[in-house]
């Protein structure tokens, strides 16, 4: 298995085994989306590529892709479409503009449940967060995706303690390197 990153233009070649992924993880619970919601990830997919500080890397074993993360740079005027909205609501301007704007914005990352306990997310996560300015990353996540917080917390992500209304159970992560993570007004952990 190799991790490898891949341009914008360059995903598409790979849209079937990231189709796969994603229904095989997002189907199951706590997503419980519908596996159909997987082609729509894939068109969707196509859009986010053109996205300024477009990334995605991709684990592959032979030509099966085992996982894949998707990451981009948070645009300077904080959008309002898909959860921005709630979540500018939950931090208020001055830390969206201050923490996310122009930061590593980690949109999906997904890892085939037969590759799980092997490294494959680490080494997703890195690939796609490791050119963040200042250590600067972001994530949204749900509280109820235990696997998922406990895998950001071995990683060294700070959940912001505030829940994101609107969208139940969304929460803001940010990355090891943030500086709001380690600044006066240090983030807490939970549980």
């Amino acid at each position: 298995m190799r991790v490898r990153q891949v341009s914008g233009q360059d995903v598409p070649a790979y849209a079937e085994g990231v189709r796969r992924v994603y229904a095989e993880v997002f189907s199951a619970p706590p997503w419980n989306e519908d596996p159909a919601a997987a082609a729509a990830y894939v068109e969707r997919l196509a859009t986010d590529a053109e996205r300024p500080g477009f990334t995605a890397a991709l684990a592959v074993d032979a030509d099966t892709v085992l996982g894949f993360a998707t990451a981009w740079t948070t645009p300077p005027v904080f959008p309002t479409d898909r959860s921005y909205g709630d979540v500018a609501r939950a931090l208020g301007g001055g830390r969206v503009r201050a923490w996310l704007c122009g930061a590593v914005e980690i949109n999906e990352l997904a890892v085939a449940p037969g590759a799980r306990g092997a490294g494959v997310g680490a080494a997703l996560l890195t690939a796609v967060s490791e050119g963040a300015v200042d250590g600067r990353c972001w994530l949204l996540t749900s509280t109820h995706a235990g696997a998922s917080l406990r895998f950001y917390r071995r990683a060294g992500w700070h959940q912001v303690p505030v829940p994101v209304p609107g969208r139940a159970g969304l929460v803001v992560l940010l990355g090891p390197d943030h500086p709001a993570a380690s600044g006066p007004a240090a983030l807490e952990t939970r549980a």
